[in-house]
C-alpha cells in the first residue's frame, strides 16, 4: 500500500514522468505505478513519438527501453544530449538487455541509471526519487 503524502499537488510542482517503450503493458503498467506515487505520465511507444511529445512538453523526467522501432532508446538519448532544451532530463534506462557492454554504451551517452526489466517496484521508485530530489520531506 502507497504511503500517501499529505496534501500534495496544491502547492507542489508534480513531476513529469515520460515512459518510452513499445510495450504497451510496460506503459500501462509502469504508469500505474506513478501515478499511484503522485506523478504525471506521458506515454510513447518508440522515440519518434518520444521527440514529438517533447516538442510540446520537457518531462522532469525520462524511463526509457532500448529496443523500439523506428529510433530505439540509445538512439533518442543521443538525440536528446545533443538538444539544450532535453540536455537537463534525467534518463533512466529500463530494459531486458543487462549485459555490461549495453550499460556501459548508455552510461557513455549520459544515461543517469540503468534498470533491468522486470525492474522491482520500489527499485524503481527509489531511483526516480533521487534522480528528481525528492523524498527529503521527512529529513
Amino acid at each position: 500500500q502507497p504511503v500517501e503524502v499529505a496534501a500534495v499537488g496544491q502547492q507542489r510542482h508534480v513531476p513529469l514522468v515520460m515512459v518510452v517503450d513499445d510495450s504497451l503493458t510496460m506503459r500501462k503498467v509502469t504508469g500505474r505505478v506513478l501515478e499511484r506515487n503522485n506523478f504525471e505520465v506521458v506515454t510513447a511507444r518508440d522515440g519518434v513519438e518520444a521527440l514529438e511529445r517533447l516538442e510540446e512538453r520537457v518531462p522532469d523526467l525520462m524511463l526509457l527501453d532500448i529496443e523500439m522501432p523506428r529510433m530505439d532508446g540509445y538512439e533518442l538519448a543521443t538525440e536528446m544530449k545533443r538538444s539544450a532544451r532535453l540536455r537537463q532530463v534525467p534518463i533512466v534506462m529500463i530494459t531486458s538487455r543487462t549485459g555490461d557492454k549495453h550499460r556501459q554504451r548508455a552510461f557513455d551517452l549520459g544515461v543517469n541509471r540503468y534498470l533491468g526489466k522486470p525492474y522491482q517496484e520500489t527499485e524503481l521508485l527509489r531511483n526516480v526519487s533521487e534522480l528528481l530530489g525528492l523524498g527529503r520531506e521527512h529529513g
